[in-house]
């Protein structure tokens, strides 16, 4: 293990609800929820002010309801959250080429890397200047943990929440770990917690005391060895640069199961050309397609079918998805669907018709537009407003749905850079009402200017823990 402090844990703070009410200036300093609104949706995040009234993620949002009436709840909006993780990555990847994301709003850096950090004092400085460089960028908030190790950085990290930084220094990481929970540890989840806390251990200093054999006989040897480690605080794992993709894939849950054979067919399609929208994205294409059928009863079918070659043509996925679906029996309804492409190449081979379309359909080459998603056409003549959708209207401008019902859709006007916005009501069949694209939260003038301008002495600031 490292003698410096030097690889850097970065975890956004609530980051969905964070990002939700930066965007919307009547949301701030409340409470604010982020997930499925059906009957069967869950909580993605909640806010720091719901957490406090219990509700956390993955909990089913209809308890989060019953826990917090009064909150705001909202859909997720991938599309803002992924543009402002693309900003957080780009301000790690400066400060060094060994980033290892793992998820939208969390990652590992490897500060040595790049010579940002040599020491303690060195380390603490970049990770000030950073978080205030994500600050000025995208007017959120993120958590630094910083250690010898990965595990204690992300030990460290979460001590730090919210809005905060700890340092770990090295010659300390047994005093800390000692009377943590045995949960803290990576690996060790409900099951293994529960078995541990049976044979009397509960917290890392048992562990370790437990000795190497001990953990063996009860988790065997693999899992028993690695524990033993981590309670000594032993963990030699590198920061492994960004992999490479290996699959790209859509899925959607419905509220309410889909029995109808049609249907299914249409959805199917629709999200092969959301799927397709995001190999080209990507720039990528795929030779394995992959169809998700989550049925009524929960049991979870997968079907796949290899192409002769890559392709990110969208009829050639569509209609690879269909036959797939054709060997699937929805008896009963589904409740998930879901369309992948895997094999993934950064080229695509131009003579895929031959190989997955149907000799009676005319396909588009690769080069055409994607489709809009064929299941328009099923799409009720009313439109369908969510809460927390983006919005434009011809008279008041830029605005969210705060709710809908009984024929009509509640907007709030604001921005992100506004006061709190006025609310009206319309019909939801009004004309000069239309879907958004979701705003910048930071102007993007004031987003370039003070990470730009800093960026390159970025290991010259200073600055002290910032504590939780």
């Amino acid at each position: 293990m490292r003698n410096a402090p030097t690889i850097l844990h970065l975890d956004m703070d609530a980051f969905y609800a964070s990002a939700e009410q930066a965007s919307k200036p009547s949301l701030r300093g409340k409470a604010v929820v982020v997930g499925g609104l059906g009957p069967r949706g869950v909580v993605a995040t909640a806010s720091y002010e719901a957490r406090a009234f219990g509700v956390h993620s993955a909990m089913p949002m209809a308890q989060a309801r019953r826990l917090a009436p009064h909150a705001a709840y909202l859909v997720p909006r991938f599309g803002l959250y992924r543009a402002v993780s693309e900003q957080v990555m780009g301000l790690l990847r400066e400060l060094s080429p060994l980033v290892e994301p793992l998820s939208l709003d969390e990652a590992f850096v490897d500060l040595a890397a790049s010579g940002a950090a040599s020491d303690a004092e060195s380390a603490r400085r970049a990770g000030v200047r950073l978080r205030e460089d994500i600050r000025a960028v995208t007017g959120l908030t993120g958590s630094v943990g910083l250690a010898a190790s990965k595990m204690l950085a992300k030990i460290a990290s979460e001590r730090a929440k919210p809005d905060g930084l700890v340092l770990i220094e090295p010659g300390t990481e047994r005093a800390l770990l000692g009377p943590l929970p045995v949960r803290t540890l990576p690996g060790v989840g409900p099951a293994t917690g529960d078995h541990l806390r049976r044979a009397g251990m509960t917290t890392v200093e048992e562990l370790a005391e437990a000795g190497e054999d001990e953990l063996v006989r009860l988790v065997g040897k693999a899992h028993g060895q690695a524990l033993y480690a981590m309670a000594l605080a032993r963990d030699e794992r590198p920061v492994v640069a960004e992999r490479e993709t290996k699959s790209v894939s859509v899925e959607d849950t419905y509220d309410v199961d889909i029995h109808d054979r049609l249907r299914i067919g249409l959805e199917v399609r629709r999200l092969a050309d959301r799927c397709v929208r995001r190999l080209r994205e990507a720039r990528l294409s795929g030779r394995t397609i992959v169809l998700k059928v989550r049925r009524y009863d929960f049991s979870t079918l997968t079907r796949s079918e290899t192409l002769r070659g890559p392709t990110d043509d969208p009829a050639v996925v569509r209609e690879a998805a269909e036959r797939l679906l054709e060997s699937v029996d929805t008896t009963g309804g589904v409740r998930l669907l879901g369309v992948g492409v895997s094999g993934l190449a950064d080229y695509t081979q131009e003579d895929l018709f031959a190989q997955a379309a149907r000799p009676s359909r005319a396909v588009p080459t690769a080069q055409e537009p994607v489709p809009e998603p064929a299941a328009e056409a099923s799409v009720p003549e009313q439109p369908h407003w969510r809460a927390g959708q983006d919005v434009t209207h011809a008279e008041f401008g830029h605005g969210w749905v705060q709710g809908s019902g009984v024929g009509r859709v509640t907007v709030r006007f604001e921005t992100p850079q506004s006061p709190p916005g006025r609310v009206r009501t319309f019909l939801v069949t009004d004309p000069d009402l239309r879907p958004a694209d979701p705003l910048p939260l930071v102007p993007t003038a004031a987003a370039g200017s003070p990470a730009g301008d800093r960026l390159p002495s970025r290991t010259d600031g200073s600055g002290a823990s910032a504590g939780r």
